[in-house]
């Protein structure tokens, strides 16, 4: 009897397959398989099949990295290849406060005790912030000048840095005895808050290393590279439920911990993401309370006269979730191909991510690829998952962990976020007899063009934007809409360096469109010494067009006619995309936070987000002009005086500050 083959999992296909089988045997060939109790146990016998097969189908899937989906077998898959999930990481910020105490009391120093010292509000929430150790800091006295008597005694902690959660510690005696896992059973911990002290009991002494203390401390690594028998070292592994699990040396690759030794390790259990944002200003919602414990060097309570009044140096930021199933599946392989070491473009990648959590894209260019060339330097530029810059205190951090990674005689610089911003300018037009309501329609085009935003082929480097998909994603809104008219402008902005002499370079990475009369780089006002006027930079094309000289005018008001200040205040390459300017000294600007928006318009409405820019289409920029299509609605049968939008853009000096939406219909006497 011949054996039926099938691939197809559907519970009707397995139903008719075992008919099929069963009628080719003899013992069944004249049965009427529908009309008998029979037919029961065929659709027990198919759905049995089709659980097995659906459950045999998933544990095959379960087994490989690329289609895992339950988090713990993704987890158990990474680790075979030595990666070890990034945890939560808590929000850090940074504080300074100073306690006062009585003139009376004789002591010379206070320590601020390791765990809780404020509470902060973000979003009607409060969120604690702890210190992982004590904090001490001697008393300051101040003296009356004649009477010569002690009239304040204080202490100042100054910028002391500060994490978001609970500070909990946690400790473990080793038994030989056991099978024994040192497993640290509270969810969201922020791994890299770990501190892990072992206090080894000698069997022969009957006696602890440390009388007194926690004992000696144990390092973090990644890897037993360079690991001997004495090192004393721990390494980190993700188990079930999102919690950890210590494992030590054997002896051989790392030190062994004896019987009865004792292991304490201090951790903070963060919220995350959620902790980001306390630390605003006297009065503002999100200040930090004191909640701290105060006391002497001898242990004994300190009061302050007064609650600390804290004072906020940086606001709580860099706080993130647990590494994602899809980050997992992405970087393992990748930090796997690395080995642990910094060679390529995507060694850099993987490797930053693990220690800057933070990480939401990063650009690594090779020194040879920029110009001039820097031969030996490899230049890195991090986009934060919260806001656009890089603090100083974590540039520095970043590379001195990039040290244990990176080759001899490679030098690492991480350069500053440049984003290159694109804007459009849209006529929609729109058939009024299918709109009931025009500003409900606006708001569609403002939502879709948002979401199309915040699509994979943006926000990063390397990113492209679609001029094709743009007008498809305004066209395909509404059957009312028949056309877009939509035109595109690059923008970067430049940090002005206030009241100082300095040279500026603003790199675009695509080519401008060129008109040979000029008005082609437009920018916002600003004034320079030896000037009380609002000022612009704009153009003049060379006669090959592909160079022109960046100039510094100001706009007449009544004509509107405009007036160089600077004639020659630097160069544009108009094939380069690139714009220098000569020293120069701006004393203000219109734009708030010392800001010059220069813009541009692109050769390509298809624009690249080169190197080391991060590409960002800037809805709120843009301008979208709602026009009523006379002709498809009927109201102009002949199109007689129709007229349609320039799809070139216009020849305005100024670069206007654009409202996110305007309605415009264009209406035409007959």
């Amino acid at each position: 009897m011949p054996i039926t083959k099938f691939t197809n999992l559907d519970f009707d296909q397995i139903k008719t397959s075992i008919k099929d089988y069963l009628r080719a045997n003899s013992d069944f060939t004249d049965f009427d398989f529908e009309g008998s109790n029979f037919s029961v146990l065929i659709d027990t016998l198919a759905y049995n099949t089709y659980i097995t097969a659906f459950n045999s189908n998933m544990v095959v899937n379960e087994s490989f990295l690329d289609s895992a989906t339950v988090r713990h077998n993704v987890v158990s898959l990474a680790r075979n290849i030595g990666y070890v999930p990034r945890s939560r990481t808590a929000a850090k910020a940074s504080i300074t406060f100073t306690v006062d105490i009585d003139v009376l009391s004789t002591v010379d120093s206070l320590v601020l005790k390791a765990g809780l010292v404020c509470t902060g509000n973000q979003d009607d929430s409060s969120y604690i912030f702890s210190i992982p150790d004590d904090i001490e800091r001697p008393i300051i006295e101040v003296k009356d000048e004649v009477t010569t008597q002690i009239t304040r005694k204080y202490a100042t902690f100054s910028e002391i840095d500060i994490y978001q959660g609970n500070y909990l510690t946690r400790t473990f005696q080793v038994d030989g005895s056991l099978d024994q896992k040192f497993l640290l059973d509270n969810p969201n911990i922020d791994t890299s808050t770990l501190v892990v002290y072992v206090n080894n009991y000698d069997s022969t002494s009957q006696s602890y290393d440390f009388k007194s203390g926690r004992g000696t401390l144990y390092k973090k690594v990644d890897n037993i590279l360079d690991i001997d028998k004495d090192s004393t070292i721990y390494l980190l592994q993700e188990v079930q439920d999102e919690k950890y699990e210590l494992l030590f040396g054997d002896g051989i690759f790392g030190k062994k911990i004896s019987n009865n030794s004792i292991i304490t390790v201090s951790y903070v259990i963060t919220d995350g993401a959620a902790g980001n944002g306390p630390g605003g200003s006297a009065g503002a919602q999100g200040v930090f309370l004191f909640n701290g414990t105060l006391t002497s060097t001898t242990g004994a309570l300190a009061v302050p006269l007064t609650t600390p009044t804290i004072t906020t140096v940086n606001r709580a930021s860099n706080g993130g979730e647990i590494e994602s199933i899809d980050s997992i599946k992405y970087y393992a392989p990748r930090l796997y191909s690395s080995q642990y070491r910094a060679v390529t473009a995507r060694d850099y990648e993987s490797i930053i991510q693990q220690i800057y959590p933070n990480t939401e894209s990063v650009s690594v260019v090779g020194g040879e690829e920029v110009d001039p060339p820097q031969f030996g330097t490899v230049f890195i530029t991090i986009k934060p998952k919260n806001g656009e810059f890089v603090s100083d205190f974590d540039k520095s951090k970043i590379l001195s962990d990039l040290k244990n990674y990176s080759l001899t005689g490679i030098n690492q610089k991480i350069v500053d976020l440049k984003i290159l911003y694109i804007e459009v300018d849209s006529s929609v037009y729109y058939n009024s007899s299918k709109v009931e309501e025009i500003n409900d329609l606006q708001t569609r085009v403002v939502n879709s063009l948002s979401t199309y935003s915040k699509s994979l082929d943006l926000n990063k480097f390397g990113g492209r934007f679609k001029y094709s998909k743009v007008l498809s994603v305004i066209d395909n809104i509404d059957e009312s809409i028949t056309s877009n008219i939509t035109k595109i402008r690059v923008r970067r902005n430049l940090n002005a360096l206030i009241n100082q002499f300095a040279q500026y370079e603003l790199c675009f990475g695509n080519e401008f469109n060129v008109k040979k009369e000029g008005l082609n780089i437009k920018s916002t006002g600003f004034t320079i010494s030896g000037s009380s006027d609002i000022v612009y930079l704009t153009d003049t094309p060379n006669i090959d067009e592909k160079t022109g000289i960046i100039s510094i005018v100001k706009k007449d008001i009544i004509d509107s006619t405009k007036t160089i200040v600077v004639e020659e205040a630097g160069t544009v390459d108009y094939i380069k995309g690139e714009i220098n300017l000569t020293t120069i000294n701006i004393t203000s600007t219109v734009k708030p936070n010392n800001i010059i928006e220069v813009q541009a318009f692109p050769e390509s409405n298809d624009i690249i987000g080169l190197q080391d820019l991060y590409l960002q289409f800037s809805i709120s920029d843009s301008t979208i002009n709602m026009v009523k299509d006379t002709i498809t609605s009927g109201e102009q049968i002949s199109g007689v005086g129709f007229k349609v939008t320039s799809s070139y853009t216009n020849g305005d000096l100024i670069r206007v500050w654009y409202l996110l939406v305007l309605i415009k219909e264009f209406k035409f006497s007959k």
